[in-house]
């Protein structure tokens, strides 16, 4: 029986565009490829999931730049779902929060989701959503 893989996460590593929109496509069918780096450079952090030299996850951490901070991009690449990728980048985030000092932890998802978001620690709250723009990512 072998071992279980070990993979290693990094917080805010230099990533290329072309690098994250590879890992999205593969998690996200109707991914459309976009420049991460304006989005990252607004972030509180990210964090990177990688097995050897390869992506195989990332969240972004954007934050008020007081003491709410937002969950943004869960992704885990396809062929590596289901081995606690995405439990392991929310902890690091939730980490990377605390470190902040942010008191709040904020993420939004389809209720697909739940179950997920829940075994993260996540508590259900009520949110208001407002689309404001379509035309922002070509959608």
């Amino acid at each position: 029986m072998q071992p279980p893989p070990t993979f290693r996460y990094e917080t805010s590593p230099p990533v290329s565009s072309a690098a994250l929109n590879a890992l999205f496509a593969t998690a996200w069918p109707h991914h459309k490829p976009r420049d991460f780096d304006p989005v990252l450079a607004q972030s509180l952090g990210y964090i990177c999931a990688y097995d050897a030299d390869r992506l195989v996850g990332f969240v972004n951490v954007a934050w008020d730049g007081g003491v709410h901070g937002f969950i943004l991009d869960t992704t885990v690449h396809r062929a590596y779902q289901r081995q606690g990728i995405g439990q392991q980048l929310m902890a690091h985030a939730a980490d990377l929060a605390a470190h902040h000092h942010l008191a709040w932890l904020h993420v939004d998802f389809e209720p697909h989701l739940t179950a997920f978001y829940r075994a993260c620690g996540y508590q259900p709250t009520e949110a208001g959503l407002l689309r404001v723009a379509s035309v922002a990512h070509g959608e």
